[in-house]
């Protein structure tokens, strides 16, 4: 029968079963489950909130999954949080390179629908285009693909769903997106090879900054994405203060959200979200950057300290009404203005108390184009009062340094082995003159 599915029918459900396996081993147990699946009737269960429960299976298996380092779920607060800022509007052409489980391609398609009365305000051949053709996404792993693909059918969202790698011919066809909302894989997992990209200004082993090439180049002018990025990304110097010019000079990176420790699950990778318009022209488009910092004095979220979208709503409210980031913006701690909206000196003082600031193009450069900003007083750092971190946070602190290492590595290998080719290349010569 899984063969039958993944050979048989649509192309969506071959992409469900192609090569599926199952663990029931007792024909009974198998009648019983497809019987079950039959007597379901698929559109009440789709209004009853089918789709949501599915993802929430798949939040708490990624919560309970310790293994697969790479492979990382994004918390729906965040999801939710992203999407209300890009604003996604019909009609627009909406990219994920690395979906995962489909998360942000069902949050903007929901918050599409409830801002078009689940699509009927909209026009036929505009309701066509928003199932079928608005929605563009890739992802490597097989089987995360296929739970894409099924929580995107239970969610009714159609599109174009490719298995494969971003960093490879599928990702350079894609179409330019109006909007890009993604999460790259940002482990040490050693899957989907180098980037093979010659489309690439800079050429890089490090996947994350090859995601951000892929996305900054991927939007249409006036095009917006909202990207989560490691802190390495930030401060990476080489090739990553080349990209990051080349970013502000092409789009207008007009925010940074640091995002609190914890909140990726069985990982203590530090985070930031980037937010950036794409420019008409390809020079100066970044004049300023606003920083928030929701990551200074917050607690470790995780399973005692689960993280809301409650947490964002302060960011949401200083972020603006504007998905391009041009809304009049004041820096502020705790709701209200402390001090000017741009320093003349451009300084960091380390105990200014708000929590969103601003930063001069100018400023950025003299620092070597490092976006890793941060001025509040860590209040946790020693005296009275603090606590030391959890064991399993700990573990997870090692566990990052660990994989940064690892990625450090990979680069440096990756960077010596036409070294490498070349010297085998002289002494194979060698051998064959000495015969």
């Amino acid at each position: 029968m899984l063969v039958h599915l993944g050979t048989e029918g649509s192309p969506r459900v071959q992409s469900v079963f192609a090569d599926a396996n199952t663990s029931l081993r007792q024909p009974k147990n198998l009648s019983k489950l497809v019987q079950d699946l039959d007597e379901l009737d698929w559109y009440v269960a789709r209004e009853e909130g089918l789709g949501d429960m599915y993802e929430g299976l798949l939040e708490r298996n990624a919560s309970e999954k310790k293994s697969g380092a790479g492979q990382y779920f994004t918390p729906r607060p965040l999801i939710e949080c992203m999407v209300n800022c890009m604003r996604p509007q019909p009609g627009e052409v909406i990219q994920d390179p690395a979906a995962g489980t489909g998360g942000f391609l069902i949050a903007a398609h929901q918050y599409i629908c409830n801002q078009t009365d689940d699509l009927f305000d909209l026009d036929a051949d505009e309701q066509v285009f928003q199932k079928q053709q608005a929605y563009h996404a890739v992802e490597l792993v097989p089987d995360t693909h296929r739970l894409l693909v099924m929580n995107c059918m239970l969610h009714g969202v159609g599109g174009h769903l490719a298995s494969g790698d971003s960093m490879g011919s599928i990702g350079q066809n894609l179409p330019n997106a109006d909007v890009i909302l993604t999460n790259p894989p940002f482990g040490t997992k050693r899957g989907g090879g180098k980037p093979t990209r010659d489309d690439f200004t800079f050429v890089t082993g490090n996947k994350q900054l090859a995601f951000l090439q892929h996305i900054y180049r991927g939007l249409k002018p006036g095009g917006r994405a909202a990207v989560v990025l490691p802190d390495n990304v930030l401060f990476e110097e080489g090739v990553g203060t080349r990209i990051r010019a080349d970013l502000m000079d092409k789009c207008n990176l007009h925010t940074i959200l640091r995002l609190p420790t914890g909140i990726f699950y069985a990982q203590g990778v530090k985070t930031n979200v980037l937010f950036f318009t794409r420019g008409k022209a390809d020079t100066g488009n970044t004049k300023k950057t606003w920083v928030y910092d929701l990551r200074t004095n917050m607690p470790s979220f995780g399973v005692r300290t689960p993280l809301t979208h409650g947490h964002f709503a302060e960011f949401e409210k200083c972020y603006g009404k504007k998905a391009d980031g041009t809304s009049k913006r004041t820096e502020k701690t705790g709701g209200k203005k402390t001090c000017p909206a741009l320093y003349q000196d451009d300084t960091i003082q380390e105990g200014e108390e708000s929590r969103f600031r601003v930063f001069s193009r100018d400023f950025v450069r003299e620092r070597g184009d490092n976006l890793d900003i941060s001025w509040l007083k860590d209040d946790s750092a020693g005296g009275s009062g603090s606590e030391l971190a959890e064991p399993d946070e700990l573990a997870a602190m090692i566990r990052e340094r660990l994989g940064e290492a690892l990625a450090e590595m990979d680069s440096l290998a990756e960077l010596l082995e036409p070294a490498n080719l070349v010297a085998s290349d002289v002494e194979g010569a060698g051998a064959e003159v000495r015969e």
